[in-house]
C-alpha cells in the first residue's frame, strides 16, 4: 500500500509479541492518503493490537511505526495526538457528561494545562458535531444516548482533534444494521485516512477502499475488495464456505455464507 513518500502514517515490519507469543508478527501497512482501510481477520489476528502500534499507544517489539517519516518513538505522545485519533470499541465514563464535553475532549492535545478555549478549540467542536450530525444532542447526558449515538460522538471526539489519521476499533460492533450502515458510511466520507478494525466481509467490501487481512499475526492478504474478498480467502482464513459475487454497490463482492453442516 502506497502512501507517497515519507508523508502519513506507516508501519513498517512490525511485530509485538507477550509472553513468548507473537501477536503481530513482521506486518508492514501503508495507508494511502484518504483511504478508508479495514483491517479484518479472525479473533485473535492482531488487529486491535496492530491498531494499538499504529496509535503509539504501544511500542513494537520490533520494526518502526513512522508519522510522515518520523519513529513515533521520537515524537512525543502530545504530538501524534494531534495527528492520530484513535475510536475505542468501546468507551464508557462514570462523570455525567454532556455530549458537547465529550467532543471538547478531542481538543485537549492541542491546549496547554488550564489554558482557555480557543477560538480554533469551539471551531473545531463546531465543525465536527455539524459533520455528524449531533447539533440536537449536544446538551445531552451521555448515559442517555444510544449505542450507535454515542459511537457518533465518540467520532466526534476524535474529528475535533482535526487530525489526519484516523484509527477505529470495530467501532460498528453491537450496533443493529441501520447504525453500521450510518456509521461506516460517515467514517468513509470523512476527510482523514481511517484504518478501522471490522468483522463483517460485506460491510468491509462496501465502505473500504482498502482491505488488510491478518492471520495469525500476519499479513495474508491484502488490496482492493475485489482482489481480497474471494471464496478461497474465506475458506482459508475463516474456515468457512462462502459464495462470492460482484453483486454489492459499484460491483464489490458480496458475502453470501454457506451452512457449516452442523
Amino acid at each position: 500500500m502506497d502512501g507517497g513518500g515519507d508523508v502519513g502514517l506507516r508501519a513498517e515490519d512490525v511485530s509485538w509479541a507477550v509472553g513468548g507469543r507473537m501477536i503481530v508478527d513482521g506486518v508492514s501497512v501503508e495507508p494511502r492518503t484518504g483511504d478508508t482501510v479495514g483491517l479484518l481477520g479472525p479473533n485473535g489476528s492482531g488487529k486491535s493490537t496492530l491498531l494499538r502500534l499504529l496509535a503509539g499507544v504501544r511500542p513494537a517489539s520490533s520494526g518502526v511505526v513512522r508519522l510522515d517519516g518520523d519513529p513515533l518513538g521520537a515524537l512525543g505522545r502530545r504530538a501524534v495526538a494531534r495527528r492520530v485519533a484513535v475510536v475505542e470499541q468501546h468507551s464508557a465514563t462514570q462523570v455525567d457528561m454532556t455530549v458537547l464535553d465529550v467532543v471538547r475532549l478531542g481538543r485537549i492535545p492541542h491546549r496547554r494545562a488550564w489554558s482557555a478555549r480557543s477560538a480554533e478549540d469551539d471551531e473545531a467542536v463546531r465543525d465536527a458535531i455539524g459533520y455528524t450530525r449531533l447539533e440536537d444532542r449536544v446538551g445531552q447526558s451521555w448515559h442517555t444516548l444510544s449505542g450507535g449515538e454515542r459511537q457518533r460522538v465518540q467520532i466526534a471526539r476524535a474529528l475535533a482533534q482535526r487530525p489526519r489519521e484516523l484509527l477505529l476499533d470495530e467501532p460498528t460492533n453491537h450496533l443493529d444494521v441501520r447504525h453500521q450502515l450510518d456509521l461506516l458510511a460517515l467514517i468513509a466520507r470523512a476527510p482523514v485516512t481511517s484504518v478501522v478494525a471490522l468483522h463483517d466481509l460485506n460491510l468491509a467490501a462496501m465502505f473500504c477502499d482498502h482491505l488488510v487481512v491478518l492471520g495469525n499475526g500476519r499479513v495474508v492478504a491484502a488490496g482492493t475488495p475485489a482482489q481480497v474478498v474471494t471464496e478461497k480467502l474465506i475458506a482459508d482464513v475463516y474456515g468457512v464456505r462462502a459464495v462470492v459475487t460482484p453483486d454489492g454497490p459499484d460491483d464489490r463482492p458480496s458475502v453470501r455464507f454457506l451452512p457449516t453442516g452442523g
